[in-house]
């Protein structure tokens, strides 16, 4: 797990080619190029995608978590908490194609907020979309999916 500013995403460029092509899109003028359509930086080996929705209480939440793929999280508006564990924890009660979906206990927590960004590779099993309060928040983020393993 990589969590940084984004301000400071060069200092991980050199971990795998995959993931230094996504990191080098990680500017304000490519991250609001991100529209509704999947953007493909080099086919299915990186790409990007927006999303939009409200956070959810924790008892609504999933882990899930992925072997081939890791997941780069940029948080554009607004902050959802985010839980990580390892998947050896938790149980499984779903899986679709690279996607498996946990449930347990968090190992780790922390809020992710404009301005930053998470990276989970194959091994970090991650609960978003959390709330930060009482209340629901709309938020809005881009997230890239890296090849790591073929």
């Amino acid at each position: 797990m990589i969590l940084a500013k984004l301000s400071d995403a060069g200092d991980y460029r050199g971990i795998c080619p995959a993931l230094d092509l996504a990191l080098d899109r990680l500017t304000p003028e490519f991250l609001a190029s991100i529209g509704e359509e999947t953007v493909r930086l080099d086919g299915e080996r990186v790409y990007a995608n927006r999303f939009t929705y409200d956070t959810i209480p924790e008892e609504e939440g999933f882990f899930e978590a992925h072997r081939r793929y890791l997941d780069l999280h940029i948080m554009l508006e607004g902050e959802e908490r985010v839980d990580i564990a390892h998947p050896d924890g938790l149980t499984q009660f779903d899986h679709r194609d690279d996607f498996y979906a946990l449930r347990g206990p968090a190992d780790h927590t922390l809020i992710l907020r404009p301005g930053w960004f998470l990276t989970v590779f194959p091994g970090d099993a991650h609960r978003i979309k959390l709330r930060t309060g009482p209340e629901p928040q709309r938020v809005t983020k881009a997230v890239f999916k890296v090849l790591w393993k073929d």
